[in-house]
């Protein structure tokens, strides 16, 4: 059920137990406690904003939201500052689930101002569109020196799994998703076409020497394959890894330790079955492909994610969470290393959740459909 917008802007946190998870299992039938006491709201920071597909932060906290539709808006103190079109590329294509999708500042923009996007592009072979990462820089109320650092190959009019997810990690290398776009039968386990894989690339869009494929078959930009749709990506704030999830189609929406090479098992592999309820996997399980951190089962449509470094949430440093497009609710996984000990709901009742991100100020960020940017607080502040 969801709940009408209190005119306060907050929204209690609904800390619900779920089910528990293993590398291999997820069920309702087995249940964990929170993972601490903590109570934390959802306080309304921006409105007016319909479909906030990505967050990115400057240095100064100011905030950039990308609208699917092609507008992104600079806020500053909860204001609106201003509503960007000027700049966007001309080959945007709004579609299904395409469109302006992630952005995320690099972490030397205070030295050379460049801010990546990720957005459905109809430049190139075919028609249709695929993923496409810019660069650009912010000039005002405009987009300028606009860059192109990788395009998907082939178009496709088929108007799903674009993946788009963007991630710089502690050695500043930049890492983005391109889902399987619909054609599960032939990308993903094709390590020399895009689609259903996650790359890897310095900041300029050159090849990095030592990615798993450079000088041997298979895309040079490419690190990990197999992939459905990835829509989350964060670095582990202790390994330096990324981790991502991706969904699945009726279960098997799945939490991944991306690591170079590897192939994560789509199609071959997986826990969930065809939306007509037919099976599809040959296995859950083989030699060669990776077995996820933990799964969900039923699907929850999983869409940002962020792993917590601050002080703002006692007691859940360095836990994940992730959003639910399906159920409109934040999952917070309870983590011991690598495994997942526990699960709740957070903030039930928004609109569907699509990114999350921790802020400059330590407080995590995230866009609700329909509603707009909130803050996730604690009771006490």
């Amino acid at each position: 059920m969801i709940f009408k917008k209190l005119t306060q802007h907050l929204l209690p946190v609904v800390a619900l137990l779920v089910f528990t998870t293993g590398c291999n299992s997820q069920t309702s039938d087995t249940k964990t406690p929170p993972a601490s006491d903590l109570s934390v709201e959802a306080q309304l920071v921006v409105e007016g904003i319909r479909i906030g597909w990505g967050i990115g932060f400057l240095p100064n906290g100011d905030m950039l939201v990308t609208e699917k539709g092609g507008t992104l808006y600079h806020i500053s103190d909860g204001e609106i500052v201003a509503e960007i079109t000027e700049g966007i590329p001309s080959d945007l294509d709004v579609n299904g689930q395409g469109g302006f999708l992630d952005v995320e500042t690099h972490p030397d923009y205070e030295e050379n101002g460049w801010i990546y996007f990720s957005y459905a592009s109809s430049q190139g072979e075919g028609s249709g569109s695929n993923t496409k990462i810019i660069r650009a820089k912010l000039d005002g109320s405009s987009l300028t020196s606009v860059e192109e650092i990788y395009k998907g190959t082939p178009n496709s009019r088929r108007g799903q799994h674009y993946g788009s997810r963007i991630v710089f990690d502690e050695n500043g290398y930049l890492f983005f998703s391109i889902g399987d776009r619909g054609n599960r039968d032939v990308y993903p386990q094709d390590i020399n076409r895009d689609g259903g894989k996650i790359y890897r690339l310095n900041a300029d869009g050159s090849v990095p020497a030592d990615n798993p494929f450079v000088g041997k078959d298979g895309l040079d930009a490419m690190y990990t394959y197999g992939h459905r749709n990835p829509q989350g990506m964060a670095v582990h704030p202790e390994s330096g890894l990324v981790w991502s999830h991706e969904h699945g189609p009726r279960g098997g929406d799945e939490v991944n330790i991306i690591e170079p090479g590897n192939n994560y098992g789509w199609p071959v592999i997986s826990y969930g079955i065809n939306y007509d309820g037919t099976e599809f996997a040959e296995d859950t399980a083989r030699e060669g492909m990776e077995q996820p951190i933990t799964y969900w089962d039923p699907s929850i449509a999983p869409s940002g994610m962020a792993f917590i470094t601050s002080d703002k949430y006692p007691g859940w440093e360095g836990d994940l969470l992730v959003g639910s497009l399906k159920f409109a609710y934040i999952a917070h996984l309870d983590l011991d290393g690598d495994e997942v000990v526990g699960e709740q709901k957070l903030v039930e009742g928004t609109g569907r959740i699509r990114a999350v991100e921790q802020g400059p100020d330590g407080y995590i960020y995230f866009s609700a459909e329909g509603d707009g940017i909130y803050r996730l607080v604690t009771t006490e502040d």
